[in-house]
């Protein structure tokens, strides 16, 4: 993966803006979700501050992304379209505590860092964007006649068949 690494702190507090293009290839984690490692991510991400005055992120990410459809078992295509505030804190007790002080479910705190890399918060992004089971809305017919749920409708067999024959 390309890196594209911030200091966090320094990119929320200058206000800063950046925006860039990743390869589904390039994201191992990612990659492994789909049924191919084909297609582009785009980000954009914004830095600032809070109404409290918390340093934060917006990460935008969108693209597409070939899944697995758990019925047909074909690929489908999939578009991620993810938006998200992240704001930032120094540690894991800061984090806690300024979660329970935003208690925003909206809005996610994480530990920011001085050496912060963009590609694995894209990745991450788009991790959290996928469905747990992605079906098509109609999965397109099978390829080969006389297969699936043709063949299933005249091959009846009773599953009592097996224990006649056990019984001989």
């Amino acid at each position: 993966m390309s890196a594209f690494v911030i200091d966090a702190f320094e990119f929320s507090r200058l206000k800063e803006q950046a925006e860039g293009e990743l390869a589904v290839a390039d994201m191992a984690r990612l990659a492994g979700e789909t049924a191919d490692r084909a297609g582009v991510l785009k980000w954009s991400l914004s830095g600032g501050a809070d109404k409290v005055g918390h340093p934060q992120l917006k990460l935008s990410v969108s693209g597409q992304v070939n899944l697995v459809c758990q019925r047909c078992l074909t690929a489908m295509p999939f578009t991620v379209s993810s938006e998200s505030v992240l704001v930032l804190a120094k540690d894991e007790e800061s984090a806690d505590a300024i979660e329970e002080l935003l208690n925003d479910e909206s809005i996610d705190v994480i530990v920011g860092e001085a050496e912060f890399n963009v590609g694995y918060l894209v990745e991450d992004e788009a991790l959290l964007a996928l469905p747990v089971a992605p079906k098509h809305e109609s999965c397109p017919a099978q390829a080969l006649p006389g297969s699936g749920a043709e063949a299933a409708a005249t091959e009846k067999v009773s599953p009592f068949s097996v224990l006649k024959n056990l019984k001989q």
